[in-house]
């Protein structure tokens, strides 16, 4: 069968990237981006070359590899933080300027970034205030927020009185505040021991199932990205390039003990095979 006579849900490889034909609900499109750096020599760096992929409207997606493979720098493309040198995106069908402009992103880091003189509440409330949205609704959506993180008894606390993966949950509650259609997330639970990070997977789809938003989760733990996601993106480095989109086929909500199945330990060597050049 001719690739333009493919029906439109079918997905296939290429080398070094992945091509999937379109459908109703994508909400990202990416087609062939690339990204060249110039060095302070003059030299041209490859962080990413020939990425295409389609992300559904609420779908949970890992983008998951090894330091260097470019899965930040594509989640930052994606945020309109930075310009692809080469490549096509759309967020719903607008240019990622004017996605970001209207606020359909919401970012949490890999840090909380909170500030210290600020209680739990207001820090929720600041990108809120910078919008310039009134006070009553600003303290409304922040109380909406901290119930839904699950952190209401702590609306008055600062940031040097809680724990890191609460701080993380504050994180979540100000990206959500904006009201965002997308929740992009770069190693959030990255720096967290492995007892609090379970925990927040727990609750981060809790709230994504909530919410219905679309989230971009990078990671560089495959047991991470298989245990939250619909479906996660393998990119491998040098340079970094999309090796494999593997489907997650587990059925939720997703539980601990889901961890020792053979289905879930076949998915952690499917994605780990997929990895190219490492």
């Amino acid at each position: 069968m001719k690739e333009d006579a493919l029906p439109v849900v079918f997905q296939f490889l290429r080398k070094g990237s992945v091509v999937m034909t379109e459908a109703k609900n994508v909400e990202i499109m990416l087609r062939d981006i690339g990204m060249v750096y110039r060095t302070n020599d003059g030299r041209d760096v490859t962080a990413l070359t020939g990425v295409t992929l389609d992300i559904q409207k609420g779908e949970f997606v890992s983008l998951v590899g090894p330091s260097g493979c470019g899965k930040t720098t594509l989640l930052r493309i994606i945020a309109d933080l930075l310009t692809p040198s080469s490549g096509d995106i759309k967020i719903a069908g607008e240019t990622p300027r004017e996605a970001r402009l209207k606020r359909r992103y919401g970012i949490v880091f890999q840090n909380a970034v909170l500030y210290e003189w600020r209680t739990v509440k207001k820090n929720i409330m600041l990108p809120l205030e910078i919008m310039h949205v009134p006070l009553k609704e600003r303290e409304e959506r922040a109380d909406r927020m901290l119930e839904l993180v699950g952190l209401t008894e702590f609306t008055n606390h600062y940031p040097n009185q809680l724990s890191g993966g609460m701080q993380q949950r504050v994180g979540i509650a100000r990206a959500l505040a904006i009201q965002p259609e997308i929740l992009l997330m770069d190693e959030p639970f990255s720096a967290l021991d492995e007892f609090t990070r379970e925990k927040l997977h727990v609750d981060l789809l809790r709230i994504w199932r909530k919410t219905n938003k679309t989230i971009i989760f990078v990671t560089h733990n495959i047991q991470e990205s298989v245990f939250l996601s619909d479906k996660v993106c393998v990119l491998s480095p040098h340079p970094g390039r999309l090796s494999a989109v593997v489907d997650i086929d587990l059925p939720r909500p997703r539980t601990m003990e889901m961890k020792s199945t053979p289905e879930f330990t076949e998915l952690v060597a499917k994605v780990r095979n997929s990895f190219e050049g490492v």
